[in-house]
């Protein structure tokens, strides 16, 4: 069971599976699912089967609720007439673009050492956030033991995903098959089989690709292309007087990151280049920090080292801070965020003995991110250690007067 964000502030999109066919996808939902009389909605399944040797199949099955009430909780449950889920609930996010939502943000957490899946869960049953974002590698891997892996990593993070949107983007980790057990087990916004889309809350236009289209060109150069065409779009709209009037955010996240805090990542070159920062040896026009930069974006995500690094503003490997005493306000360039510390078998990543200049704080303990965007001019990140029982181990402001294109 898990839900998530449409395009629209009053959707939401119900996914769960089965390993028998129901030939029935329905929601039943209510304010109040004891005492209301409940709605009904019809919606779809499709067959999924795994690619390893055993061919494990189950049904997929995806209820979008429309038109519901702005700031409103609802309790739901989801099933056939041949059986039904327990009773669940959501929140809904108010109208507009006036109010401050909270997310938590991590990647690489796996089915085994998900260090701070209990603690995030603990704060998801608080009412903490209003979205979570996993930044790619899932369970490690979702197609491991013929797909049993993602089975029950799936039911782990139930107790988050089924009360708070769960917003994803593809990591490595879940190339197999052709990223299939990612693309049919998530249901993300938009036509880009969750590879890619885009959505809103409150003054943020959030934006996430797949930064594996720049590594795993042997299912084709088309998807690589065909999401840089899309992001152009995507961030020229969202960069628009009119549109960065209401949402004066823009923060993108993506898997693999564009700089490298450990100068023995292999993603890396002796430069400490990425495909994603500057493009393909052969396709350097397809590099993201440019587009980036030139549409404005604040803050980007990425997660795959294991750790947690904040970078000063940067671009072409140069620091951009706002001023010398209050580096993130106003800064010249976008700021970088690595959170790839939720926890996973392959444990902690070292970092180098010889740090860059751009390096502004970096941490190896488990954890994970939360972001406050307050309104139109502040946000306010932390980083969880899980490791030190909750204690903040970082926190800043990021405060902006005005938004745009950089150059």
């Amino acid at each position: 069971m898990h839900i998530s964000k449409t395009y629209s502030l009053q959707d939401i999109v119900v996914t769960w599976s089965t390993r028998s066919s129901t030939n029935q996808s329905l929601v039943n939902f209510a304010q109040d699912y004891v005492h209301d009389a409940l709605s009904s909605v019809s919606g779809s399944w499709q067959f999924f089967q795994d690619g390893g040797k055993q061919g494990r199949s189950q049904y997929i099955h995806k209820v979008t609720l429309s038109s519901l009430k702005p700031n409103t909780r609802y309790e739901y449950s989801c099933g056939s007439d041949l059986g039904w889920s327990a009773v669940y609930s959501f929140k809904t996010p108010p109208a507009g673009e006036n109010w401050s939502p909270s997310l938590a943000i991590y990647g690489d957490m796996g089915n085994e050492n998900a260090q701070s899946l209990a603690r995030l869960q603990q704060d998801s049953q608080l009412g903490m956030y209003d979205a979570i974002i996993h930044v790619g590698d899932f369970a490690y891997d979702m197609d491991s033991n013929d797909a049993r892996v993602g089975d029950e990593f799936m039911r782990q993070i139930e107790t988050l995903a089924a009360y708070v949107p769960y917003m994803v983007c593809p990591g490595n980790h879940e190339e197999k098959y052709n990223f299939s057990n990612y693309r049919a087990r998530f249901n993300m916004p938009g036509d880009g089989d969750s590879l890619w889309y885009s959505f809103n809350m409150g003054p943020v236009h959030f934006v996430s690709f797949s930064t594996e289209v720049y590594y795993f060109i042997n299912y084709g150069l088309k998807l690589l292309t065909k999401q840089f065409e899309w992001l152009e779009r995507d961030l020229a709209e969202a960069n628009l007087p009119e549109n960065r009037a209401k949402r004066p955010w823009i923060i993108t996240y993506g898997h693999r990151p564009m700089y490298c805090s450990d100068d023995k990542e292999y993603d890396c070159n002796a430069k400490l280049e990425t495909y994603i920062r500057k493009g393909l040896p052969t396709l350097e026009w397809f590099g993201l920090e440019d587009l980036f930069y030139k549409h404005g974006v604040d803050v980007e995500f990425f997660a795959h080292e294991h750790f947690y690094t904040r970078l000063w503003p940067i671009y072409d490997f140069k620091v951009y801070n706002g001023s010398a005493e209050a580096p993130y306000t106003n800064p010249k360039a976008p700021i970088q965020i690595i959170t790839g510390s939720a926890g996973c078998k392959e444990n902690r990543e070292p970092f180098s003995n010889d740090l860059p200049s751009w390096n502004a704080f970096h941490s190896n303990d488990y954890g994970y991110t939360r972001l406050k965007a307050y309104n139109a001019t502040h946000l306010h990140f932390e980083q969880v250690s899980d490791d030190k029982d909750g204690q903040i181990v970082d926190s800043f402001w990021v405060i902006k007067d005005k938004h745009g294109a950089y150059n």
